[in-house]
């Protein structure tokens, strides 16, 4: 059975950085597009990154510049770099899987299939 865990989220300070991760059992990433989402209080969710099968990178205009995603297949994870971090980073930080590949690339959470329970990252001073 596929299960994602999200974890290094954390308390942060403006400026600082955290860097998150994405593991999975029950299947291989390495094949698939993984996107990374995250919701504020109060706010709808919204994409943040993504890595295509080939390795592929896409980011939200807000995070471009500040932000990394990239994938280690011998571990089966795969991470989101953030530095910079700002106020308005803050939120439940989430990854999925695009089994299509149709998706993940527009950083539409609506195409994505499954998900891990999020880690929470708070950037405040």
């Amino acid at each position: 059975q596929l299960q994602l865990v999200e974890s290094g989220g954390g308390l942060v300070q403006p400026g600082g950085s955290l860097r998150l991760s994405c593991a999975a059992s029950g299947l291989s990433l390495a094949y698939y597009s993984i996107g990374w989402f995250r919701q504020a209080p109060g706010m709808e969710r919204e994409g943040v990154s993504c890595i295509g099968k080939t390795d592929s990178t896409y980011y939200a205009d807000s995070v471009q510049g500040r932000f990394t995603t990239f994938r280690d297949n011998a571990k089966n994870t795969v991470y989101l770099q953030m530095s910079s971090l700002k106020p308005e980073d803050t939120g439940v930080y989430y990854c999925a899987v695009d089994y299509y590949g149709t998706a993940c690339h527009l950083l539409r959470d609506g195409g994505m299939h499954k998900w891990g329970k999020g880690t929470l990252v708070t950037v405040s001073s």
